[in-house]
């Protein structure tokens, strides 16, 4: 048997971040380090439940957005990723090559897909002709490789990792931007109101942007230590690629014109690791009851209770998921498990109660037990189950409050970062020429200049916080995994 402290979370979310983060993976079994190539991690069941969950949500609001799904290929040809120079020239650092088949070298090397531009828009130059055929959308879930050389952090930056990524075709740069507007909706809506994750959408800067976009723009979500995860992002394509690819249509008058492309990549196991971080807490793990993998959990104190159990079971299975523990665990150690792996509510079956036509209801979001009436039982879950999320929520949404701090210079940045804080402050430019001061910032304070909010982008400010020239932008710096 394992030994006390192996069983629980020991570590203290806000006290040891990092190592809090690691217990929750192992104990909870969500994931397994052991597989023996670097970067490349297993998904155990209680973590793949839930991500499956978390794509049917994206999937469904995609496809009420005329969104279709498509299967592409793994594999991309060296010449694909070649016609768009500034796209191959910011993936050919993470790139796993494939060079040999068999006993076969291969005359060109084939790159396992770091992400799909030049596989979908090679196949958009055959299948679009006309305006009628626009606006064109797609999506497909995949798995994509990138050959990450910083350190590794299981679902924060691994080599393998899992996502749905959109690609649509527009006639107009008009019709682009309202696409990127309603990806953006698509993150509050399914991230936000159903996962219960707050974030900030920044438009990055020029220096920051997705290889080959003309504009990109991303959702920020922040961890406990302060650090910032990136989620899902969208694109405005360099028409470059429509260029490179041949992406025409032709207009109302017959004239072809070059097409504007975006494309959107919510990574679900990076959301995943937002909704574990987010949410969890000492104990452990907490999820939204829509994604939870298993939303009731009944325990019988005595034998005698079994039968009484699988009455429940079969009320409660007709709108959630549940199980019975029959295990030989002390029923402390149930109660301490399944708060541990985030069941959002337990049935707690005593003998006593049972006499009284009684039982004890623990729900996780408020920490907090009933008692109840046992013909109450459904009543009560199903108000649970309204009320659950919108707790996570209101609870979540409460990270970034006094997390963003203004700032006026250089010292003021490196103390609102080493506080945990966002840094907000006047900066020169988000274009080419604003690189050198976000360069200063890397340097001396380790963080990154993340970007603009669109309301705030054409706003004066004052000066630079770092060459002291006209600020015509308010940006927002932290570091981030």
């Amino acid at each position: 048997m394992a030994k006390k402290s192996e069983e629980g979370i020991t570590a203290k979310k806000e006290e040891n971040f990092s190592e809090w983060f690691t217990q929750i993976l192992q104990r909870c079994e969500l994931t397994d380090i052991r597989y023996n190539i670097k970067g490349f991690l297993v998904h155990r069941p209680w973590a793949v439940l839930t991500m499956e969950k978390m794509y049917k949500f994206f999937e469904e609001t995609l496809q009420k957005k005329a969104h279709n799904p498509c299967w592409f290929p793994t594999l991309i040809p060296e010449e694909n990723l070649e016609k768009e120079s500034s796209h191959i020239g910011g993936f050919t650092p993470s790139v796993f090559w494939v060079t040999k088949g068999g006993k076969t070298n291969f005359q060109k090397k084939i790159a396992l897909r770091p992400t799909s531009e030049t596989a979908f828009y090679q196949m958009f130059a055959l299948w679009i002709r006309s305006h009628n055929d626009l606006p064109f959308k797609i999506y497909q879930r995949a798995n994509i490789f990138r050959y990450e050389t910083k350190a590794t952090r299981p679902l924060l930056r691994d080599r393998e990792f899992y996502w749905i990524e959109a690609h649509c075709v527009h006639a107009t740069e008009k019709d682009a931007f309202n696409q990127v507007q309603e990806d953006m909706q698509t993150t509050k809506e399914v991230m936000h109101d159903i996962f219960g994750l707050p974030f900030i959408f920044f438009e990055r800067p020029s220096w920051d942007k997705f290889p080959g976009a003309s504009r990109t723009f991303a959702a920020d979500a922040l961890n406990p230590d302060g650090k910032l995860v990136q989620q899902p992002s969208t694109h405005m394509i360099s028409q470059k690629f429509s260029k490179a690819f041949d992406v025409k249509f032709k207009d109302k008058n017959g004239k072809e014109k070059y097409a504007y492309i975006t494309c959107y990549g919510p990574a679900i196991s990076r959301i995943f690791a937002s909704v574990i971080i987010t949410h969890g807490d000492d104990k452990g793990l907490r999820f939204p009851w829509e994604i939870a993998p298993l939303q009731v959990t009944i325990i019988p104190i005595d034998k005698k209770l079994n039968k009484k159990a699988e009455e429940l079971k079969n009320q409660i299975k007709k709108f959630a998921t549940v199980k019975i523990d029959y295990s030989d665990k002390r029923p402390g150690e149930k109660f301490n498990h399944w708060e541990m792996k985030g069941v959002p509510v337990r049935i707690d079956l005593g003998l006593k109660d049972s006499q009284k036509k009684k039982l004890t209801i623990f729900r996780r979001d408020l920490n907090k037990k009933e008692i109840i009436s046992e013909k109450d039982t459904t009543k009560t879950i199903q108000k649970i189950s309204k009320e659950f999320t919108k707790n996570l929520i209101k609870q979540a949404d409460k990270v970034f409050e006094g997390r963003i701090k203004g700032t006026k210079n250089l010292k003021e940045i490196k103390s609102a970062i080493k506080q945990g804080t966002i840094a907000q402050c006047g900066f020169c430019s988000v274009e080419k020429d604003g690189e050198k001061c976000a360069e200063v910032i890397e340097k001396h304070v380790g963080a990154e200049v993340r970007g603009t909010k669109l309301d705030e982008k054409n706003k004066n400010s004052g000066k630079c916080v770092i060459c002291r020239k006209k600020a015509n932008h308010i940006v927002y710096i932290a570091k981030s995994y």
